[in-house]
């Protein structure tokens, strides 16, 4: 058995036991080469014990079935060590805890917050049930949902997961075996019948009810109460979606995940207020049919009165935004205009600007703003301008997003991340002839290049990305330290991106055939451009003394790259 301070495979060093169970321990070990914590699940074998035996091999085919993933929203096996009485398996360490640990300490979750980790497991969810053979995960509840530090849903525990072309399949001298937990698994699953996507979907309808309620299911009976039963000021709206997840016959459920996911994010839609809105509308709209009659007689003069009066309302809602200097009230005009004119650009781009004002877009103001513009993104991108407004959002993602931030550490890989799919609409939607169109390269290119590294790394899959990514590091540079407009934050997290990027690929840039000088002139570029700036916030302050702290380890890992080609010769 492995004991503190052992290594593992020749480079995992066991730190310490963080779990165990009946058949297994799992450590907490770090890999020494590549500096990253992982974790080890330890799993001994005993040849004379039957029900070890049916452990070991339950657990051999979880970890076969999951290294066959790539998903965000999974848990990744990076390794497997069989030293034959002691099999070893190596696994992304989550820096977090289970969604049942979160029920047991403060009860009942906030709506919202549910509400995003439910799209999140829907997006991962959907990743499995579209393979080419599907798989259905089978066990879906809180205590197998990780809530990583950084905000972030993954699915743990795939033991009972199975390829749905096999689920319900009857095997002779067996045992009949009723997988699953009972009050989450859907009738189907419990009477071992044929499965699909919607047995997962029952399942994460009952995981949501548990989250917003505090409160499990009945487990002897699959009848239970709305949500609003125990909680009134919950959205009717999710009331209706969770109660569609777990309908007993399948076909009355959601037959897939995003449709499922694309209810969630409108579940706004589905409530008691917003049909009894549509309603008003409905009655306003056959009433203005029946005086349209009237006014058809004027021809033309109506429609171009309708016009005016929309124009008149769009822009006086424009020009109260730009009036007010509270936050909430500047957004709510411009949410009107949208309702007025959900296709003109203006709106959208004040928000944008809006949401910059303090510095930080948070959560909060991401999920208000995904709601308005996702209501209308498929036509917005019919329109002449998305292009640029796809990009201006982009930016706003790279710079000021605070999902995932935390008091010790930056976020800078998340806001990337969450970047690259405005990017990617910049570069597609903009065209080769429009002037952000190189900038908007540049920025995807970066936001995929820190997506994937740490996976083509561990995959061993990483040459021949790093020439490509310096020389959009030095674009970058290049077009923030050229633009006297871009604010101070834009110039410092470049900046800050560059540094970071010298001291920790210097030798992989080497590699691939940057020269020292290349490397030295931007590092020089940019420490006398961070001397430089003058800060006028604490924010911008810290920022800058955040990357002067690295000036000196980004020096020596340059040099140190080089030094060693020399040494080697």
């Amino acid at each position: 058995m492995a004991k503190i301070g052992q290594t593992i495979g020749e480079k995992y060093d066991i730190i310490k036991e963080v779990g165990r169970g009946g058949m297994s321990k799992v450590y907490l070990a770090i890999d020494h080469n590549l500096n990253k914590r992982w974790a080890i699940k330890e799993i001994e074998r005993r040849p004379r014990d039957k029900n070890n035996f049916i452990a070991v091999n339950s657990a051999l085919q979880e970890a076969d079935m999951i290294k066959q993933f790539d998903h965000s929203g999974i848990v990744r096996i990076v390794d497997i060590i069989d030293n034959g009485n002691v099999i070893y398996i190596i696994e992304d360490y989550i820096d977090g805890e289970p969604l049942s640990a979160k029920l047991e300490s403060s009860g009942a979750q906030p709506q919202e917050e549910v509400i995003q980790w439910a799209i999140q497991i829907c997006d991962t969810l959907e990743y499995l049930h579209t393979r080419k053979d599907p798989v259905i995960y089978r066990d879906m509840k809180p205590a197998n949902i990780m809530l990583n530090s950084d905000g972030n849903i993954r699915l743990i525990d795939f033991g009972i997961a199975q390829k749905s072309s096999e689920t319900g399949k009857k095997h002779p001298n067996k045992k009949k075996v009723n997988l699953g937990t009972k009050g989450y698994a859907p009738p189907e699953q419990i009477k071992g019948e044929r499965q699909d996507a919607r047995t997962d979907i029952y399942a994460l309808g009952v995981t949501m009810y548990s989250l917003v309620t505090g409160q499990i299911p009945g487990r002897e009976s699959y009848q239970v109460k709305p949500i609003r039963y125990w909680n009134p000021q919950l959205s009717s709206g999710l009331e209706a979606i969770i109660e569609k997840c777990m309908q007993l016959d399948p076909d009355k459920r959601y037959q897939s995940c995003a449709e499922l996911m694309y209810a969630l994010q409108h579940y706004d839609e589905y409530s008691i207020a917003y049909h009894a809105r549509q309603k008003k509308k409905l009655n306003f709209f056959i009433a203005a049919v029946s005086a349209a009659c009237f006014f058809l007689c004027l021809g033309i003069l109506g429609v171009v009165m309708r016009n005016v009066t929309n124009s008149a309302d769009y822009t006086q809602n424009i020009l109260q935004a730009e009036k007010t200097t509270n936050e909430e009230e500047k957004i709510q005009f411009y949410s009107n205009a949208v309702n007025v004119d959900p296709y003109a650009m203006e709106a959208y781009l004040g928000m944008v600007e809006a949401f910059k004002d303090d510095a930080v877009f948070t959560t909060e103001e991401s999920i208000t703003f995904e709601k308005i513009i996702n209501e209308n993104l498929s036509g917005l991108r019919n329109q002449r301008g998305y292009g640029n407004l796809a990009f201006e959002i982009g930016k706003l993602y790279w710079y000021y997003y605070d999902y995932g931030k935390t008091e010790g550490g930056d976020n800078q890989v998340t806001r990337m991340k969450s970047s690259v799919q405005w990017f990617e609409d910049a570069v597609e939607y903009g065209g080769e002839n429009s002037e952000f169109y190189h900038q908007a390269v540049v920025y995807r290119d970066i936001g995929r290049f820190n997506q994937d590294i740490t996976l083509r790394v561990e995959e061993a899959s990483d040459s021949g990305l790093y020439a490509p990514y310096w020389t959009n590091i030095q674009d970058l540079v290049e077009m923030v330290t050229n633009d006297t407009d871009e604010s101070e934050i834009v110039e410092l997290e470049v900046y800050k991106l560059a540094m970071f990027s010298m001291e920790t690929y210097a030798r992989k840039f080497k590699a691939e055939g940057v020269e020292q000088t290349a490397m030295n002139e931007l590092y020089d570029l940019v420490k006398n451009e961070v001397e430089n700036i003058q800060t006028t916030s604490d924010k911008t302050a810290s920022l800058k003394q955040e990357i002067a702290d690295r000036f000196d380890s980004a020096a020596a890992a340059i040099e140190n790259a080089f030094r060693e080609q020399v040494s080697a010769e």
